[in-house]
């Protein structure tokens, strides 16, 4: 067996999970993913299996390190990103789910947070959480879970013995970071950084508040520990006689957006990235300062290592980018999400056509929930060519939207941006990012940066690395991509996709948007 060791991350996202193992260079040594079902059980709805996922996570654990012939012995330690505000609610007697958990798209909550909005408590929620009240975020979410769930699946026969257990402790709240660590340690601990997405969290006093849980009924006792995102203490460790037959450090957790941060290594106040994955994710570090936004952004946690303090994001979260992408192939109009660049050179314009891809409404810095997916401008010469343009032009339009916010709350004038996620392989798309929001786009040389900022956070932890520093000299520039076209040209197709925005808007008059 070598001594050499490494870091490994479990990258669980919406459409798949994934495990990549590190080496001290930042560089990637072994890599496996594997995709889960979507279910939808009405329109708006979104569920996963909670058992596919640990199912499915304890596979592409096991065939990284075969497939690099890497032991489980020779990890220093793990740790986790996640899909942040995906929902789910387990016995803790079973280990069972007592019903599917609830992604982060779902919009059944919707009404209750319209609820919220007409009793004029979204001001207050704000100013505890840093969020828009939205079905977007994990109370509403859990609140459904703890009153619709049904006790059947707990092998229960009481309809009232959900909320009954959960008040006991015995049924445990968690976002998928918490149900991961979990299945992994047997405790029941979250980070920070999940913790300031649940909207049951006060991120300036870093702890759950009262009036939240009151006001969503969910008991503190079903609640995880909150611990720094990179902990010292560790969180626990894997079981030597479990699936990887050895004791490794579970030493991390960071929402996916935050560890993307920490993978590009945005450590200073002012340091900003976009992530392009179902949706983007664009984050900006404040420092330790709790920015409130007045133009539609949310205020975030970014990230907590161990005895320092919290340091705070900007972040602007667009639902559907790659979502938009993935639509073109469902619907016919690419086989495969590489073609289209080629298909979007072949026109010169998209001859006046915009796609507003709000499937499952609009994100910052619009907000409305129902808001639905919208082409406007059709022609009858329009050609799939036009569509397919103008829907990754909808991703340049939509970025621009949260960059312009962002620098009118933060007072920075952004000059560069550093990009991650699948879609940013997409030279064309990065070219037309950098045209549309006018600034230079930098994509780094591992573009894995979500696994990456967790294998950070667990290393830094578990003195894999000694300081940021380190981190820092790893970061490497695959390619930068400087603005192209005129200013004026680009604020014209700006201000004309301003007006197919409101197009879209509240258009669903109910979940159904019928």
């Amino acid at each position: 067996m070598t001594d050499t060791t490494y870091v490994g991350a479990i990258d669980q996202g919406t459409t798949g999970t994934r495990f990549i193992v590190f080496d001290h260079s930042g560089q990637i040594a072994a890599n496996a993913y594997t995709k889960h079902e979507q279910h939808y059980p009405e329109p708006g709805w979104v569920e996963h299996d909670p058992m596919e996922i640990w199912e499915n996570t304890k596979v592409v654990v096991r065939d990284a390190l075969d497939d690099a012939g890497i032991g489980a012995d020779q990890l220093a330690g793990l740790g986790i990103t996640n899909q942040r505000e995906t929902t789910l609610l387990w016995d803790a007697d079973t280990g069972k789910p007592v019903h599917n958990a609830l992604v982060w798209q779902d919009r059944r909550t919707t009404d209750r947070v319209e609820a919220l909005q007409d009793a004029g408590k979204v001001e207050a929620i704000r100013e505890k959480t840093g969020l828009e009240a939205d079905a977007y975020f994990s109370a509403t979410k859990a609140e459904w879970l703890l009153d619709n769930a049904d006790p059947i699946k707990m092998e229960r026969t009481r309809p009232d013995d959900v909320r009954q257990r959960a008040s006991r402790g015995d049924v445990l709240f968690g976002t998928i970071d918490t149900w991961l660590v979990w299945k992994l340690t047997g405790n029941h601990v979250t980070d920070v950084t999940n913790a300031s997405r649940t909207m049951l969290y006060d991120i300036r006093k870093t702890e759950w508040d009262d009036d939240l849980l009151a006001e969503f009924d969910v008991p503190r006792e079903t609640l995880p520990e909150v611990r720094p995102s990179s902990d010292d203490d560790y969180y626990g460790y894997t079981d030597a006689d479990g699936f990887l037959d050895a004791e490794v450090p579970v030493a991390a957790a960071l929402g996916d957006q935050q560890a993307a941060l920490f993978g590009q290594t945005c450590f200073d106040e002012g340091d900003a990235k976009n992530t392009y994955g179902t949706g983007s994710f664009f984050l900006m570090n404040t420092g330790e300062e709790a920015v409130r936004s007045d133009h539609g952004l949310l205020t975030t946690i970014g990230f907590q290592r161990s005895g320092e303090p919290v340091q705070y994001a900007l972040e602007g979260a667009i639902f559907a980018t790659g979502a938009a992408i993935e639509w073109l192939e469902d619907v016919g109009f690419v086989d495969d999400p590489a073609e289209t660049a080629e298909l979007a050179r072949r026109v010169d314009s998209t001859d006046g056509v915009y796609v507003v891809p709000a499937f499952t409404g609009l994100g910052a810095p619009h907000w409305d929930q129902r808001a639905r997916g919208t082409i406007v401008g059709m022609t009858r010469g329009t050609r799939k060519e036009h569509v397919v343009k103008a829907t990754l032009e909808s991703i340049a339009y939509q970025t621009r939207d949260v960059a312009e916010a962002m620098e009118a709350d933060s007072g920075i004038e952004m000059t560069t941006l550093r990009v991650d996620g699948g879609a940013v392989k997409n030279n064309y798309l990065c070219q037309l990012q950098s045209d549309i929001i006018g600034s230079e786009i930098v994509r780094p040389e591992v573009d894995e940066t979500t696994a990456l900022g967790a294998a950070y956070a667990a290393g830094l932890a578990v003195g894999y690395w000694d300081t940021v520093d380190e981190l820092r000299e790893n970061w490497q520039v695959d390619r930068e991509f400087q603005p192209a076209m005129q200013p004026d040209e680009a604020d014209a197709k700006y201000a004309r996709w301003d007006d197919a925005v409101d197009r879209s808007l509240d258009w669903a008059v109910d979940d159904g948007g019928s």
